[in-house]
């Protein structure tokens, strides 16, 4: 028998690649028929007034005033030499400095602890130490805002146990109400951060931790360096995203002590808030304000990253 033509046997060949092309273009066109609708939302409401925030933040003046910056980075060089824009980004540099690291330190522990399996009600106690977080920031903040009060509990209980003498004014001290609200951020935010932390130790193998022991590594030791090693990219991703709330902290500054006594624990961002609708309005360097907010996180976050990714 002869074989037929190469044209022959290569038709049938060509005819189902274009059919398996045009399948292919068809789930692609499908699938992007779904994600249009929502890229289309994102871009509107995301990505569209981010451009029109930098744009306004090279403009300066008010109302039918409202003009171009001259020179344009006038609103950025503006920030230098505010005052109350160093005490907030002193406050908020604090805030993260002293409770991120305290924050995660005790959410890892409880997570540690939590994670026994010998441990009797276990669900309860997950359950208690998650609930701050379904309290609401407003709610939660005038409980403690009460709690730290003059005449509120925390002094009664300071009196009651005689540790100290008269009542303590702690929302009225720059110290004392700095305190309070990182106090309140690691009531708030401590169990939240201690499930990220539980689905990982959840995750880690437990024949690792079994030949540590075998060859000898006590409990410390089988945490510290079977552990925490594979823990690393939970912990850098709780470390990310606390630190990015942390900079853009407004609820407890507003909240608890309304930026007092006297600006020392206003945050960026609720400095960011008066200047856009309290304090004679100004949206351009309101803006210049967001932005770089913006810089910020995204400078910390990438040497986070570096520092993180110990990756060849």
């Amino acid at each position: 028998m002869t074989a037929p033509p190469t044209s022959e046997v290569e038709a049938p060949d060509r005819a189902q690649g274009k059919v398996r092309f045009r399948s292919e273009q068809r789930r692609n066109l499908t699938g992007w028929v779904f994600l249009l609708p929502a890229a289309i939302l994102i871009c509107l409401m995301n990505f569209y007034p981010m451009v029109q925030a930098l744009i306004m933040s090279l403009k300066t003046g008010r109302g039918t005033r409202f003009r171009w910056a001259d020179p344009l980075w006038e609103n950025y060089t503006r920030l230098f030499d505010d005052d109350i824009f160093r005490t907030t980004l002193f406050n908020t540099f604090f805030y993260l400095i002293v409770q991120v690291p305290i924050m995660l330190g005790l959410a890892l522990l409880l997570a540690t602890l939590l994670n026994n399996p010998n441990l009797r009600f276990r669900g309860l106690w997950r359950t208690m130490i998650f609930l701050p977080c379904a309290v609401s920031l407003v709610s939660y903040s005038l409980v403690f805002r009460t709690m730290f009060a003059t005449d509120g509990l925390v002094n009664d209980t300071l009196i009651g146990l005689h540790l100290s003498n008269a009542p303590i004014d702690w929302l009225g001290n720059t110290w004392t109400a700095r305190i309070v609200i990182v106090l309140g951020l690691l009531w708030r935010w401590t169990g939240y951060n201690m499930v990220f932390f539980l689905a990982g130790l959840q995750n880690i193998e437990s024949s690792t931790l079994e030949a540590a022991r075998v060859d000898g590594a006590n409990a410390w030791r089988t945490f510290w360096h079977v552990t925490v090693p594979q823990l690393k990219p939970m912990i850098l991703l709780c470390a990310i995203m606390s630190t990015n709330g942390t900079l853009q902290l407004f609820d407890e500054s507003w909240n608890l002590t309304q930026g007092g006594p006297a600006n020392s624990t206003m945050t960026m961002s609720h400095y960011l808030y008066q200047l856009s609708f309290n304090r004679n309005p100004n949206f351009g360097y309101a803006s210049a304000l967001s932005y770089a907010i913006l810089i910020m996180v995204a400078v910390l976050a990438f040497i986070q990253l570096k520092v993180g990714d110990k990756r060849d």
